[in-house]
């Protein structure tokens, strides 16, 4: 879809990947963006210098994808929507009833309204957590779903109804599968923040970095700024009924995460390795590393944000606070 001239909703916009999917569109020739967020896990402060720009604001008194009156308020005239609201991994484990509530009922009632409202696009954000632990390595966007936790069931969920709602009300979308995102504006603090900020925060504190595991788990751990990108190439693409590997191609371990962490902080701190507890679901994939040769050949995206570049940017927005 072209989007010169467009009206677009980003459900999420104000949070971690979405307030930079708001900024990346700004650099486009959109007629406006509408931020739809109900600001549970989103924060003013990230908009903050994209509503200075006229073309950019927030849905009155926020939104919430379980209301299903507002949201379809908030999509009349719209031209594209990009769908980023959803519970958290971990979260989702804790409450699995309110997973279901915002990941699934939620996204239901999004397309539903993209149907009512003849959205031209729909962006889905899903995961990589769909695929659960690697069966093989890269992961193909036919790899199989092997997932165990109800973050990924609800992704699952997710793209399953799209999928129906393309077949039988004909709406256009595009479902992107994130690897591990790390950046700017992401939950620094908390019960469930990710593990690059808790190994910063245990550096700044001075205290043990304690690592689950042996360290050898790899992930996929790809720059924020890269998947809002990503994403604007999903909405202009004209590519639809697909989902799509968000993702480097590389593979990096815990302990080597840990280590180019330490150098970027100039920090001797322990590190102290530890068995994972038996309810702690990220026990369940060791394993994941995104093939990106789709979304290459599809959208024409490819990263370019290295890990340790993308780290020292964290370490600088962190220290800015």
């Amino acid at each position: 879809m072209e989007l010169k001239n467009k009206r677009l909703l980003v459900i999420g916009g104000a949070g971690f990947i979405g307030s930079h999917i708001v900024k990346e569109l700004l650099k486009t020739s959109v007629q406006e963006i509408i931020i739809y967020d109900n600001f549970t896990r989103g924060k003013k402060e990230f908009i903050e210098e994209s509503l200075k720009d006229p073309r950019c604001n927030i849905y009155p008194n926020g939104g919430d994808i379980r209301d299903i009156d507002i949201l379809n308020d908030a999509m009349q005239g719209i031209d594209g929507v990009f769908h980023l609201a959803a519970m958290w991994l971990l979260h989702c484990n804790d409450f699995p009833r309110t997973a279901f509530e915002v990941n699934v009922q939620g996204t239901f009632n999004v397309l539903e309204a993209c149907v009512k409202n003849n959205i031209q696009k729909l962006v889905f954000s899903s995961s990589a957590s769909v695929y659960g632990d690697a069966v093989e390595v890269p992961m193909t966007e036919n790899h199989p779903f092997n997932n165990k936790n109800f973050y990924g069931a609800s992704k699952i969920s997710g793209e399953a109804l799209c999928r129906a709602t393309s077949d039988r009300f004909g709406l256009d979308y595009v479902g992107l599968r994130y690897m591990n995102v790390y950046g700017p504006n992401q939950a620094q603090t908390g019960a469930y923040t990710g593990v690059i900020p808790i190994m910063l925060n245990k550096i700044e504190a001075n205290e043990q970095i304690i690592i689950n595991g042996d360290g050898t788990q790899a992930y996929d751990f790809i720059h924020v700024s890269d998947v809002a990108k990503c994403n604007i190439l999903a909405m202009q693409a004209k590519t639809k009924d697909e989902f799509y590997n968000v993702g480097t191609g590389k593979q990096t371990k815990i302990k080597d995460l840990c280590q180019l962490i330490l150098k970027l902080k100039e920090s001797n701190s322990d590190v102290c390795y530890q068995p994972y507890s038996d309810n702690d679901s990220r026990r369940l994939v060791q394993n994941r590393i995104g093939c990106g040769e789709k979304a290459l050949h599809d959208l024409g995206f490819k990263y370019q944000i290295q890990l340790e570049e993308g780290l020292q940017q964290l370490i600088e927005w962190r220290d800015k606070d």
